[in-house]
């Protein structure tokens, strides 16, 4: 797939089956995915948005230590629930180079225009830009050996 339109309409579908779990939890995974997989979109796209969404949902921890390590004052739990879903596909998608920063940025704050509130775009560009700061810091860290596990993304702290 290499349309970006195609690659935006499978962000949207994981993003909305990121928040059917979110709120249902993994019970919900089964609906989620009929979910995707009932969608008018084309079989590429939605094969990428199953994808997506299982890779994020499976890494919502990670993301979601990264995120609290970016956003002051606010907890994840805390977070509006659309804005915390577009927070966490942008960060696995950041955090595994799926795609560059900007494109990573710019398709968030779409998402975020698109399904959440007028302070959303704003919230989710500032978290964004200081989390891809930091795996861009410890990616730099680890190329010069200082290691780091890919689960300690958003640990600020070296291990010992």
């Amino acid at each position: 797939m290499t349309n970006a339109a195609e690659h935006h309409r499978a962000r949207r579908l994981a993003l909305q089956g990121l928040c059917c779990l979110d709120v249902q939890g993994e019970a919900a995974l089964d609906v989620a995915l009929g979910f995707v997989r009932e969608s008018r979109e084309t079989p590429a796209t939605v094969a990428e948005a199953e994808s997506v969404l299982l890779a994020t949902f499976a890494a919502r921890a990670q993301a979601d230590a990264l995120m609290e390590g970016q956003s002051r004052h606010w907890n994840v739990t805390r977070m509006a629930l659309v804005d915390r879903n577009i927070l966490r596909l942008a960060l696995w998608e950041l955090l595994t180079n799926r795609a560059g920063k900007k494109v990573v940025i710019t398709e968030a704050l779409r998402l975020a225009k698109e399904f959440s509130s007028a302070e959303s775009a704003r919230f989710v560009n500032g978290v964004l830009d200081a989390a891809a700061k930091r795996i861009e810091q410890n990616r730099s860290r680890d190329a010069r050996g200082f290691g780091r596990d890919a689960g300690d993304a958003g640990d600020s702290k070296e291990e010992q």
